[in-house]
């Protein structure tokens, strides 16, 4: 439920000493009684708000204070999806440590993996697969985030590094897309040579 700075005065206070990353502030304003899940006119959380702007430290406070990190905002982010999405490593750590819920999809209908593999976060990509995270679920466009690390990566040695790690945690290979085009015929198209070698050791077809 939002609560408005009107329900309860110290709620503009909280929101804006997450968007600074005011440590000291948020202690004030939580202690003073502002609602730990209250929202902005965008829906976010101070925990979303935190993470958003990669304040590591606020982010963990407002997490030991029990901020839900699937709270999810107009848009669907979370603190841990957007977290994933952005390679903040240590915020995802701490997310996973505070009741993050692999499970829980963005509004591409992808898990946190799956945009860490497009946007080449290999540390971030190393912490979620070691998880129970579902390597091989496939988002509304019909992709995995194999097929993401191929078709929207830059074949370089990050993307090469979560394809490793993919394979290895058991993803497969030969998933295609909707129009029946695998991982390796996609390496093949982008001209990404030691990508397909990796899904052609692999077994890729």
């Amino acid at each position: 439920m939002t609560v408005t700075a009107q329900e309860h005065p110290q709620t503009a206070a909280l929101l804006r000493a997450a968007q600074a990353g005011d440590v000291a502030a948020i202690a004030r304003a939580l202690d003073a009684g502002a609602p730990l899940e209250s929202r902005d006119a965008r829906g976010r959380t101070p925990v979303l708000i935190a993470t958003d702007g990669h304040h590591v430290a606020a982010a963990r406070l407002l997490m030991e204070r029990g901020a839900d990190v699937n709270a999810q905002d107009a848009q669907r982010d979370s603190a841990f999806l957007l977290a994933g999405a952005r390679g903040y490593t240590e915020i995802v750590r701490a997310a996973l440590a505070h009741g993050a819920d692999w499970r829980v999809t963005n509004r591409f209908g992808g898990t946190a993996l799956i945009p860490a593999c497009e946007r080449g976060h290999v540390d971030t990509v190393r912490v979620l697969l070691a998880t129970d995270i579902d390597v091989d679920h496939v988002n509304r466009l019909g992709w995995t985030g194999l097929l993401e690390a191929v078709i929207l990566g830059s074949g370089g040695a990050a993307h090469q590094a979560i394809v490793r790690l993919l394979l290895a945690r058991g993803a497969q290979v030969n998933l295609a897309d909707r129009d029946g085009v695998t991982p390796l015929q996609h390496a093949q198209r982008l001209g990404q040579r030691e990508v397909a070698a990796l899904l052609r050791a692999a077994g890729g077809r």
